[in-house]
């Protein structure tokens, strides 16, 4: 792993299911996460992901191209534009930094609407944990 190098895209089909089971998962209940009709009352014209299950999918974004043994040391995201039914996420990563066993990687999730998750992750890739090649994140879905 070197700085400047770039992680293939992982594309996201966002589904309701993906959505309210994201939610779920977390144990967030807002309704804004599963219940169309009451989001619509709160302004928003369906229901939306929630940030832990953005958080998720970053962590195995980087875990499925750094591979199994990858350590997250650290993920800072800010959300953006909402990930709604019918829409894709497509996750790119460009490593910043590299110190060791360490990377930096930026990451960026954009969907029709623009970027859902910016941010960064930090990683540790043990020797030993593979080549850093991608495992399958290219191209995969959910």
């Amino acid at each position: 792993m070197n700085a400047g190098d770039r992680l293939p895209p992982l594309e996201i089909p966002i589904t309701r299911t993906l959505i309210v089971a994201g939610a779920i998962a977390s144990r967030d209940y807002q309704d804004v996460h599963h219940d169309p009709e009451l989001a619509r009352q709160k302004g928003s014209p369906d229901i939306f992901m929630n940030i832990l299950t953005t958080n998720g999918l970053v962590g195995r974004y980087i875990t499925d191209h750094f591979g199994p043994r990858a350590q997250l040391r650290r993920v800072a995201i800010r959300l953006g534009a909402p990930n709604r039914p019918g829409d894709t996420m497509v996750l790119t990563g460009t490593v910043e930094e590299v110190d060791g066993d360490t990377a930096t990687v930026r990451i960026v999730g954009a969907n029709g609407l623009g970027d859902h998750v910016t941010g960064t992750v930090t990683v540790r890739v043990p020797a030993g944990a593979g080549d850093g090649l991608s495992t399958g994140a290219g191209g995969d879905s959910v």
